[in-house]
């Protein structure tokens, strides 16, 4: 089998593409494609533990760890400290991180249609039915 034949290699070369197209998408916003994803995540479910939203974004805790980093010192996350269990801390949006959460939910939609625009509707929703099947 050819290298380019390889499902693995075409895999890789979506995801890259994905990746690249996102990046643009978000960089005005003054953020990488990975903290745009954590940024959302922290928009549909504000104030968690760090390991909830390791789960929800699959980032292990290490990449997520430094990525949080990264975002409270932009000041657009804050860590407090957990009432409920003062052994862990919750992850909490601040103004403005909820401020450039809500531009980038503003644009989501448009952008996944957009980069999907080479395929007809239906080749979209199978494209991300398969997606699923295989994460």
């Amino acid at each position: 089998m050819r290298t380019r034949d390889c499902i693995f290699f075409q895999l890789s070369r979506a995801g890259r593409a994905g990746a690249r197209f996102w990046h643009q998408k978000v960089a005005p916003f003054g953020v990488t494609s990975t903290q745009a994803l954590v940024l959302l995540a922290l928009a549909e479910k504000d104030r968690v533990t760090s390991r909830y939203l390791g789960e929800q974004t699959e980032l292990d805790s290490a990449t997520l760890t430094g990525l949080l980093d990264r975002l409270a010192k932009s000041g657009l996350i804050e860590r407090r400290p957990n009432p409920v269990d003062r052994r862990a801390i919750l992850v909490c949006l601040t103004e403005q991180g909820e401020e450039i959460a809500g531009r980038i939910q503003a644009i989501i939609e448009t952008e996944n249609q957009a980069f999907l625009a080479v395929l007809t509707p239906e080749e979209g929703l199978v494209l991300r039915s398969l997606l699923k099947k295989l994460g």
